[in-house]
């Protein structure tokens, strides 16, 4: 077997799946972003791969497969060749022309379709590929959790109406969860954004697992998951105000941030509260941003939240997508003179005031809340700056951090914050594509209409990743059996081979002959403990140890130990096969 495994953990590795993939000898680093498959590492690849067909298979879905090189043409008809920015690759030829290596593969499912179908009859129809991908990621992170290079199963769904595409979506939905149960990845379903990829209705498959940088909430009330870019805050009713003291504005020295400015007006005489103390709640924080647009324009943002919140800028680039999300730089603040840094207020902010900056408020910001915030001057605040008297927006923006104990949007309750790896998404994506690339069919009555569509996505090395991050243990890595490189491990105990070798020889041709996937470790001049460490780092299910306990004249046994569970029991040889094809059924 090519394989080398490594005692050490690799400089570069920064979770657990990385740092196991590559001491076990699944995976090599070619380039950052992008890797190499050695051979227990393409086993596995290819056992999840081939559950991933499987499913689409049974479900009725057709597998096509389509270049990675693709001409840049039919992603400037949907406007999307300039809105992945600086995220795509972009290759010219020798003649000039110009191609990109495909990120995601909406517009040629659309136009082979668009070329081979002409008629309703020909519709509902779904097709898939499993193909790599690229994306010119600027920090690729956590080995083939964030890569440049990746595979993933695309699949697209093409129907008349709108019942159509949601039975294709819930179609899509039954084989996930079938597939991931079979790969033995945890995983929850939350509600999502569909960002660049326009459409309405989106969902994440997300593996809960800390490693994660997708970030959601769940309910402890209900069974509410959503993303929490996807997360919709309840809106608190507005309060009348016609009876509240008016505004003021205090001297608050050395008080630029949410921290400072509490401990301050807690302390000075003039502005503490007469019945409680002031808290970071009771402010208001303005964060200004730019959104930097595909086309190259730019357009500063101002985003007022609660102030013990911050801006989430995940939530905020998917309200703008897909323009870029950039904060605002001293030589930003320089060229706009109204806004004082620390100490920004409403009072410059909007469309209509002094600054010209659109403002966006957090949906708690009701009329009728009371707030201090920056009077637009240096060391000064206001008090009782009451929304809706004394300052309004240009609307309103889910972009606020999401905190543990905030309400429920679906029953009232209290949520969770957790992390996940995304390794699905489906989107119900209507007639976007379809419209740009002038796909129509001839309805019953001979008429032209737009077929709307799906798109549903699975991230196959990224699951091989999630899958060793879920299973992993202090020893090494544990993997479920049906995407495991073997199903069983066979260590010949004796450092020089002995009696024990010819046993494990017939032993893994019988087992071999059942129908069991056998890797066979004979080393010579490499002890015991050496083959024991190796067989726990590299995960096989089962573990059989051919050691002393064939030297037992009138019962000789081999020892069989569970990777997962740690469990060990002595078997009669001539046993042993049958014991272990049952295991393995």
């Amino acid at each position: 077997m090519f394989l080398r495994t490594l005692r050490d953990d690799p400089a570069d590795a920064e979770v657990p799946s990385h740092r196991l993939l590559v001491r076990a000898g699944y995976i090599r680093r070619a380039a950052p972003g992008g890797f190499s498959w050695l051979p227990l590492g393409y086993e596995v690849f290819r056992n999840v791969e081939r559950i991933v067909r499987e499913e689409m298979n049974a479900a009725g879905f057709q597998e096509v497969h389509f270049p990675a090189l693709v001409p840049k043409e039919p992603y400037e008809a949907t406007n999307r060749y300039e809105e992945y920015g600086p995220n795509v690759f972009r290759v010219e030829d020798r003649h000039g022309a110009h191609f990109l290596l495909a990120p995601t593969h909406e517009e040629l499912f659309t136009l082979t379709v668009k070329d081979l179908y002409s008629s309703y009859r020909d519709l509902p129809l779904i097709i898939y590929q499993i193909q790599t991908k690229f994306r010119d990621e600027a920090r690729p992170r956590a080995g083939l959790l964030r890569t440049r290079e990746f595979l993933m199963k695309d699949s697209y769904s093409f129907d008349v109406d709108d019942a159509g595409l949601q039975a294709s979506y819930d179609a899509h939905r039954v084989a996930y969860i079938k597939l991931f149960e079979r790969m033995g990845l945890p995983f929850v379903i939350v509600a999502a954004t569909s960002g660049a990829m326009g459409g309405s209705a989106s969902e994440e498959f997300l593996a809960p697992l800390d490693v994660g940088e997708d970030t959601f909430i769940r309910c402890t009330s209900c069974d509410y998951a959503a993303n929490v870019e996807a997360v919709s805050t309840p809106v608190p009713d507005a309060i009348p105000f016609d009876d509240l003291p008016p505004a003021v504005v205090h001297h608050t020295p050395k008080t630029p941030t949410i921290a400072t400015l509490v401990d301050y007006v807690n302390a000075d005489p003039d502005t503490r509260h007469p019945e409680r103390d002031w808290t970071a709640e009771d402010t208001l924080k303005n964060v200004v941003v730019k959104l930097k647009h595909p086309d190259g324009t730019v357009e500063p943002l101002a985003v007022g939240v609660e102030g013990h919140r911050d801006v989430d800028m995940k939530r905020l680039e998917a309200q703008f997508a897909p323009a870029e999300v950039v904060p605002f730089s001293d030589e930003d603040f320089a060229q706009h003179t109204t806004l004082k840094k620390g100490y920004i207020g409403p009072g410059v902010l909007g469309s209509e005031n002094a600054s010209g900056i659109r403002y966006l408020l957090d949906p708690r910001i009701v009329d009728g809340t009371t707030w201090i915030t920056g009077a637009d001057e240096y060391d000064h605040h206001v008090l009782q700056l009451v929304a809706g008297r004394d300052f309004t927006a240009d609307g309103t923006i889910e972009a606020a951090e999401v905190l543990d104990g905030d309400i429920c949007p679906s029953c009232g309750g209290t949520v969770e914050i957790a992390r996940g790896i995304e390794i699905g998404h489906i989107f119900q994506l209507g007639r976007k594509y379809a419209e740009a690339l002038g796909l129509t069919v001839r309805d019953e009555n001979d008429q032209p209409i737009t077929p709307t569509m799906g798109s549903y996505g699975v991230g196959v090395s990224r699951c091989l990743a999630a899958i060793a991050e879920a299973t992993h243990d202090e020893h090494g890595l544990c993997w479920p059996r049906e995407i495991a490189p073997a199903d069983v491990h066979i260590v010949v105990a004796g450092k020089d081979g002995g009696p024990q070798g010819p046993v494990a020889e017939t032993v893994a041709t019988e087992l071999e002959a059942a129908g069991v996937r056998v890797v066979l470790d004979d080393r010579q001049k490499t002890s015991p403990g050496v083959k024991f460490k190796d067989a726990e780092l590299i995960g096989i299910p089962t573990i059989v140890v051919v050691g002393r306990g064939i030297a037992d004249e009138a019962n000789p046994v081999i020892e069989v130990k569970d990777r997962k569970t740690g469990g060990r029991e002595d078997i009669a040889v001539d046993a042993l096969v049958d014991h272990i094809v049952a295991r393995c059924r």
